[in-house]
């Protein structure tokens, strides 16, 4: 996958040349007549150094395995921490993803106003090891097709699952978004996690309640937005629902 960065150029001008008057000659009572007198040299113009063009930013390739050995990596935790629901981040092996800025991006998008916690209806807290009612796996598409294939689930090597306890966040999807989403790829990864989460927690699929409206974190965005506009949050600011009808 390649993330081209923009383009910037520079440009360039050049002043305009200045000339110097020739004086006409002068009448005279005398037999000899009074030569003109001699046009001064025009100075020559000055030139104005061309501004090189900045140099385009290098593309930046982000390496996506398409599979991977199948083990993980827990997220270390605060112990201290607390809250409703105890849940743990784990990374798998080989991914390339560093599992405490996964686990602390996750903990942002779950303790996000306009999150399932909106208000205080929830909390999460991280933790590393002991009980866990959710766990949340980033895992190269391979795995994430075998481990959502258990609950009879197909992937295709492109979308995320929720298995029991478990969200299934495909990497090639943490990684590069989604062509159907144009917001930040830190929007998008919190769709991600708001949407798995949100069936973790019971609610099944909707779909756009209208053009131009925002579309529900429980829509299945990758395929299309149906008129809506892209939305990674449950809730808006001022703490409305932002829904839409059920679908299967």
């Amino acid at each position: 996958m390649v993330l081209l960065a923009p383009r910037w150029a520079g440009g360039e001008g050049s002043p305009a040349s200045a000339a110097a008057r020739t004086p006409s000659a002068a009448a005279a009572s005398s037999a000899s007549a009074t030569p003109s007198a001699k046009p001064s040299r025009s100075p020559e113009p000055s030139r104005s150094p061309s501004a090189s063009p900045s140099p385009s930013p290098s593309p930046t390739r982000v390496r996506v395995p398409a599979s991977g050995p199948g083990t993980f990596t827990v997220a270390r935790a605060d112990a201290s921490s607390s809250g409703q629901y105890a849940y743990r981040v784990e990374v798998e092996d080989g991914s390339g993803v560093e599992p405490e800025e996964a686990a602390d991006r996750i903990a942002d998008i779950l303790a996000a106003p306009r999150g399932w916690g909106q208000g205080g209806k929830r909390t999460f807290h991280r933790v590393a090891s002991g009980p866990a009612g959710l766990v949340v796996r980033i895992a190269t598409a391979a795995t994430t097709d075998r481990i959502c294939g258990q609950g009879g689930m197909n992937t295709h090597g492109e979308v995320n699952c929720r298995i029991g306890e478990k969200v299934m966040v495909n990497l090639k999807r943490w990684q590069t978004g989604s062509p159907e989403f144009d917001g930040p790829l830190n929007d998008y990864r919190a769709l991600i996690i708001n949407h798995e989460v949100g069936h973790w927690l019971g609610h099944g699929h909707e779909t756009c309640p209208g053009k131009g409206r925002p579309a529900p974190a429980m829509m299945q965005q990758i395929y299309g937005l149906k008129g809506c506009v892209a939305n990674a949050w449950p809730y808006a600011e001022n703490g409305t629902y932002l829904g839409g009808p059920s679908v299967p």
